[in-house]
């Protein structure tokens, strides 16, 4: 292994740590700041299973289904945006622009308001309507293989057809049911599933497994197809393979939280300049995922008083000046 291989690795494990830190310190102040404050020593203890009573409820029921949830949905979130966009080569080819999201979004919604779906059952709906998206856009965008642009433009185009369709099913449902899809449509874990947090968990150690071990062929498909083909690898084949993998990813973080905005956009770009050379670290862009989720759900939480917002209201402000700021200075 050559010296700079090993200075690449080195930093990027750096970079794994110090956000892994910040995200423990997100999580003591996830867990021990509300109505019922709880010390650092109190979290600890209830999360080791040697808690009071008022801690480990407080914790097991209340709060700790939210904060891993965020971390779980953000750490999904990111690594499908940080997949999609190395695959596609493109900064704003994340699954909230090129259409995998809103499908996810539609199909569940779908559910929601015409069969009163929860829980499994809508984890499930929305993957099949992800997988569904998905499959749609690569059959159109194709043209002797997967490019980006034409990824971006049929999947944006894919996402205006699905955004007309859960318009429709918002107006077609009762009041009740339009409240519970509007909180859903705009990524909240104010009240979040603790079974489908376990589930989310499942799928997320199985999918970053996968991704994880196509990673070596996520980075040469970086150096371009015909890069790819001349050291061995089947372009059109990897692709299709990785972006199944972050379609999952996407649908199960979707399943469980919502549509929690820009997550996806935003984590693999700032996890790649973290650990520099313009690496594909998965790891990282997965810590910085969950750091941002956290993060934007605690100002969601406090910063007004009495009144939780979603999550993806937050990752939205921050998120679409971003995408602004892409658009403005790229080609």
């Amino acid at each position: 292994m050559s010296g700079v291989h090993l200075t690449a690795v080195r930093r990027e494990l750096v970079v794994l740590g110090a956000v892994l830190v910040l995200l423990v310190a997100l999580v003591l102040v996830g867990l021990g700041v509300g109505e019922i404050p709880l010390s650092p020593v109190q979290v600890a203890g209830a999360l080791v299973g040697h808690g009071d009573a008022v801690s480990d409820f407080v914790i097991g029921q209340l709060r700790g289904p939210r904060v891993f949830g965020a971390i779980l949905v953000g750490a999904s979130l990111a690594v499908a945006g940080g997949i999609v966009q190395s695959v596609v080569r493109n900064p704003i080819a994340s699954p909230d622009v090129i259409g995998i999201t809103s499908g996810a979004s539609a199909s569940g919604l779908t559910a929601i308001v015409l069969f009163g779906a929860s829980g499994g059952t809508l984890f499930a709906v929305v993957l099949v309507g992800a997988v569904v998206v998905s499959l749609v856009i690569a059959g159109l965008a194709w043209r002797r293989g997967i490019t980006g642009n034409r990824v971006v433009l049929v999947g944006i185009g894919v996402a205006a057809i699905c955004l007309s369709i859960t318009g429709w099913m918002l107006t077609s449902g009762t009041v009740t049911q339009a409240g519970t899809a509007l909180l859903w449509l705009s990524g909240s874990l104010n009240a979040v599933d603790r079974n489908l947090v376990g589930v989310l968990a499942v799928a997320f150690v199985v999918l970053m497994a996968l991704a994880l071990v196509q990673s070596p062929r996520l980075t040469v498909l970086t150096l371009g197809d015909d890069v790819a083909s001349a050291l061995g690898l089947r372009p059109n084949r990897a692709k299709v393979l990785l972006l199944l993998t972050a379609v999952c990813l996407t649908a199960a973080a979707v399943a469980t939280a919502g549509p929690v905005s820009f997550v996806a956009l935003m984590a693999a770009p700032i996890a790649r300049r973290l650990v520099g050379g313009g690496r594909v670290a998965l790891g990282p862009t997965a810590a910085v995922g969950a750091a941002i989720t956290l993060a934007s759900d605690l100002v969601a939480q406090f910063a007004l008083p009495g009144n939780a917002l979603p999550v993806g209201v937050v990752t939205g402000v921050i998120g679409a000046p971003y995408l602004l700021w892409l658009l403005a200075r790229g080609r």
